[in-house]
């Protein structure tokens, strides 16, 4: 329908569009990646598009891991939740393929602007919130400011966006006087807000964040690396703990409700490791391909009927990425999901552009640490940027032009 004309531009605004609604809001950006995925599926050169896609070894892990999704289907005992599992996949069936066909390199730039840009959006609104200049909304509380979505999602994508405006400002040499001031200014406040919000695991995936560009910086020197972690990371740490009321009760939390578990084990925390216990047990009656794609919540209630823990709701994943495959698919299913991201840090190494290398290389490390913390290629909001981000990183431009 549209190959008498070229949707080159019309792809590019969309991507920056799309960019730029990624941590503001689901409709907006749902609505941008159906009109790309219509103009896509209506454009034509369809055995371009299928050239590219057999042609990355990327895509094809994708697409396997989502076909494990669908096998899973024929030994799940509820069809109705394995179909739901399905939908919340789907950006590993179709969105990250047509993405993928349709980034450019010269759109990066302008996605990356686009990005940040809403990401200092969402940072003012989290700091007007936090000083009642507004009246919190949506998901935002005075204590706990992080309004477009909750504190468990905005951590990480603030943690990732850190790292983009501190790359930039400790390697891109080009840079003026006036953007190092706000780079540093940026880099600085988002830091300050990591940790007045709430979300551990986004707080985790910072510190680890920091040991990689402190590692990049020092261009994998190992003693230098090491001491300016061991200096940086804890100096942070004690910083946040002294001077951040919510850090250092989250913190306290943690500590508490481990030390006391046996007797405190309807904590937040607490309720995540009953979850990784009852779970490790159904792991260990079906290893090799898990109990099928729909079946842990009912799984996970027989096992927590056994252990006379019902008290605590059922939950419908176990805050826990890969105990969550492991649950459904078993160890096919942890080898499927694990080569996505072998593909992503082995692919990242080919970039002679050392922000793309180095950004190639960041993104599935974080994913791989904050995902031990919760579900997070389940979730709307880090899923996409997760996805987003790889269909621009690992894809050869060279051999599409």
């Amino acid at each position: 329908m549209f190959e008498k004309f070229s949707l080159d531009p019309v792809y590019k605004y969309l991507l920056v569009t799309l960019a730029f609604l990624i941590p503001l809001t689901v409709f907006g950006a749902n609505l941008i990646i159906v009109i790309i995925c219509i103009l896509w599926l209506f454009s034509g050169n369809y055995r371009s598009k299928y050239d590219q896609i057999i042609r990355s070894p990327l895509l094809i892990a994708s697409l396997i891991f989502y076909g494990v999704h669908i096998l899973g289907l024929f030994w799940t005992e509820d069809i109705s939740w394995g179909l739901k599992i399905l939908h919340k996949m789907w950006y590993f069936l179709l969105l990250l393929p047509v993405l993928f066909t349709v980034a450019k390199k010269e759109y990066f730039n302008f996605c990356i602007t686009s990005f940040c840009f809403a990401m200092t959006i969402a940072e003012l609104t989290s700091y007007l919130v936090w000083f009642e200049f507004l009246p919190p909304f949506k998901m935002a509380s005075v204590s706990n400011p992080s309004p477009f979505m909750s504190h468990v999602s905005y951590n990480p994508i603030l943690a990732f966006t850190i790292y983009i405006i501190s790359h930039k400002l400790f390697f891109d040499k080009s840079l003026s006087q006036k953007k190092f001031f706000w780079y540093s200014f940026f880099v600085a406040t988002m830091t300050i807000n990591m940790f007045i919000t709430g979300g551990r695991s986004g707080q985790i995936m910072y510190f680890a964040m920091i040991a990689i560009l402190i590692i990049q910086y020092f261009n994998a020197e190992k003693v230098k690396s090491l001491i300016a972690m061991l200096i940086i990371i804890p100096s942070i740490f004690i910083f946040a703990y002294q001077t951040g009321d919510l850090f250092k009760e989250r913190v306290d939390d943690v500590i508490k409700s481990v030390v006391t578990y046996e007797t405190n084990w309807k904590t937040s925390v607490g309720k995540r490791m009953t979850y990784a216990i009852n779970s490790a047990e159904i792991i260990k009656q079906n290893p090799i391909i898990g109990v099928g794609t729909g079946d842990f919540p009912s799984e996970y209630k027989k096992i927590s009927i056994k252990n006379n823990n019902e008290e605590i709701p059922t939950p419908t994943n176990p805050h826990n990425m890969y105990t969550l495959i492991l649950v459904q698919l078993g160890l096919v299913g942890l080898l499927s999901f694990l080569s996505i991201f072998y593909y992503q840090i082995k692919l990242s190494f080919r970039s002679s552009n050392k922000f793309i290398r180095d950004l190639g290389l960041t993104l599935p490390l974080l994913f791989l640490v904050v995902m031990f913390g919760e579900s997070y290629l389940l979730g709307h909001f880090t899923t996409l940027m997760y996805i987003f981000f790889s269909a621009f990183l690992y894809k050869n431009f060279e051999e599409t032009q």
